[in-house]
């Protein structure tokens, strides 16, 4: 691994708490040891320490209480393992930041460009993914599709393939998003379901 692509502190520190809640090594509801002696079995300061922590809550998978700690609020599905190798975790983070400008620019020229042929892909495409959410099932290839036509009413084919050439990698993230809103309440489906009809 090129020092370029080499995960940073904070990176390691979540894969690695990832990886032992996932184990069980922090079973759910249990209080995870304070931030001293993290950053000090880690050998890392307790600001890398916070930052892991931080996104771990983002994340849904961590509480902090006021006072008490953190305690580990959920345990995603042990599949993780199998189709998102915890190296990459911290790299579907970067994927999924460089999609939010790439995939929200393609939008904005899309709603200039698109045609009716193009609302109708993408009307489909979104009517695939609302099944697939309401079988709860992963609907890795109802997702992708759905931005694609987005991507292909842009007009510009540099958007289109820039998603193609990257589908590997936004599958990973998609998987693991999806594993992970499953195990949520329907109300977070929902609010992801809302989120892809508004760019609609």
């Amino acid at each position: 691994m090129s020092e370029s692509r080499r995960p940073s502190l904070a990176d390691q520190v979540y894969d690695q708490l990832l990886t032992k809640i996932l184990e069980e090594e922090y079973p759910v509801h249990s209080r995870l040891p304070t931030e001293e002696m993290l950053a000090e079995s880690f050998g890392v300061s307790r600001p890398i320490v916070r930052g892991a922590l931080s996104r771990l809550r983002d994340d849904g998978i961590v509480q902090s209480r006021r006072g008490s700690g953190s305690y580990v609020l959920r345990r995603p599905d042990r599949e993780l393992i199998s189709f998102v190798p915890l190296e990459s975790v911290s790299d579907v983070q970067r994927c999924y930041e460089f999609r939010i400008d790439v995939e929200g620019a393609a939008a904005a020229w899309a709603a200039r460009r698109r045609d009716d042929e193009d609302l109708a892909r993408m009307e489909a495409a979104y009517h695939v993914m609302e099944q697939t959410y309401l079988k709860n099932a992963l609907g890795v290839d109802a997702d992708q599709s759905l931005h694609l036509a987005v991507a292909r009413a842009s007009k510009n084919l540099f958007f289109s393939s820039v998603l193609e050439s990257l589908s590997e990698q936004i599958a990973y993230g998609v998987k693991l998003s999806r594993s992970l809103t499953m195990l949520d309440s329907p109300s977070r489906q929902e609010l992801v379901l809302a989120e892809h009809r508004a760019v609609l």
